[in-house]
């Protein structure tokens, strides 16, 4: 079956940084755009982040635009998420998703999500 593990949340203080990685099975990785939800604390998921399947597009949402950079690797099955100058508002638990369409409506693959605090 499909799954898509998250790891490297923790807690940081603001400006300071984390990498985000998943690890992916299950599916052929190279085919499926991935992407990065984050869901604030009392909020709705929102996306910050997604690649293409080649890696050739790539979106961000304006809040993490210049400070969030989203890659993978195709030949290991992971994507990541390199979080720099992390703000407080930036806390939340982060989704890797998958699917086989950039940026559809809806995702069809999560993972069980990752914490990551900004606090001081």
């Amino acid at each position: 079956q499909v799954q898509l593990v998250e790891s490297g949340g923790g807690l940081v203080q603001p400006g300071g940084s984390l990498r985000l990685s998943c690890a992916v099975s299950g599916l052929p990785f190279s085919d499926y755009a991935m992407g990065w939800f984050r869901q604030n604390p009392g909020k709705e998921r929102h996306l910050v982040a997604a690649i293409s399947g080649s890696g050739a597009l790539t979106y961000y949402a304006d809040s993490v635009k210049g400070r969030f950079t989203i890659s993978r690797d195709n030949a290991k099955n992971m994507v990541y998420l390199q979080m720099n100058s992390l703000k407080i508002d930036d806390t939340g638990v982060y989704f890797c998703v998958s699917d086989v369409i950039f940026r559809p409506r809806e995702y069809t693959y999560w993972g069980q999500g990752t914490q990551v605090t900004v606090s001081s």
